[in-house]
């Protein structure tokens, strides 16, 4: 079994659908319970193995990620003079042994899920397998295997690629990418079918483990193409339709969890709900 320790994680985008509070919190910053979106992506990759991880912020200032995952003293000097050192282990939200790395993303240039990922590969040298995760949801699994564990589980070595498939009911899945799977390999992916199209109930909430093959189509992808901002989205779904079509293997790791969304308020209040018991 492959051993990972490194993850991407794109956190930037001005989060329109939330406007207006994304107009002063960024989208993965929003708190679900008393953490924000992306602290439960974060949390779960480290549970996995996970040391450094690739941020792709805005580029405009401050960054609430990473004032979030910043040692802040003064707060713990005011901790320890008010007697409350208990409270140190939470205003502490990476250990020691993790460490994330920052790149911005210019707002005003191109966008979607592919560019971010190239960004990182380019700008830290990425050439081993990674874990790529979303940062505005999550798999909620608090008894059971992580999603990071369930992809990593799934390769089987340093050239496998693998996608996170969570089931739905099938009745639902005309909201979303539904994965077409044949022996445990992914073989495309159908965009929002109807239900008696879909070719079967697991969809795709874009997390991944993309192998340094893959990874090179996507910076190849976004390298060479030239859209306008009104003609398409850089989608990651491109370059992944490519590598399986010349022959490249993306196992479909299964997962148990319930997948957690933060991009409408509905899906927002939904995982605030669950995870706060309700």
């Amino acid at each position: 079994m492959s051993t990972i320790t490194k993850a991407i994680i794109p956190v930037a985008g001005w989060g329109t659908r939330r406007l207006p509070i994304t107009k002063i919190i960024e989208k993965s910053m929003l708190p679900v319970g008393n953490r924000p979106l992306v602290d439960y992506s974060v949390q779960d990759l480290i549970k996995a193995g996970i040391k450094d991880i690739y941020m792709v912020t805005s580029n405009v200032e401050p960054c609430q990620v990473r004032e979030f995952y910043r040692d802040n003293l003064a707060l713990n000097q005011y901790l320890i003079e008010r007697g409350k050192k208990d409270r140190l282990e939470l205003a502490k939200t990476l250990p020691d042994d993790v460490t994330i790395h920052y790149v911005a993303q210019d707002q005003s240039e191109r966008y979607g899920t592919a560019v971010p990922i190239a960004i990182a590969v380019k700008e830290f040298g990425i050439n081993e397998p990674v874990l790529v995760f979303m940062g505005d949801d999550f798999i909620w699994n608090p008894d059971g295997e992580t999603a990071a564990e369930a992809l990593v589980k799934a390769i089987q070595d340093d050239s496998d690629s693998a996608i996170l498939g969570v089931e739905i009911d099938k009745n639902k899945v005309e909201k979303y990418g539904v994965l077409s799977v044949e022996d445990g390999k992914l073989t495309g992916i159908v965009e929002k079918p109807s239900v008696e199209e879909a070719p079967s109930n697991m969809i795709n909430v874009s997390k991944y483990i993309m192998s340094p093959e893959l990874l090179q189509r996507i910076v190849k992808y976004v390298d060479e193409h030239d859209f306008g901002p009104e003609d398409q989205e850089y989608m990651v779904t491109d370059p992944i339709y490519d590598y399986i079509e010349q022959g490249g293997v993306i196992r479909v790791a299964p997962t148990t969890g319930e997948y957690l969304d933060g991009g409408s308020v509905e899906g927002w209040l939904h995982a605030n709900n669950v995870v706060c018991g309700k």
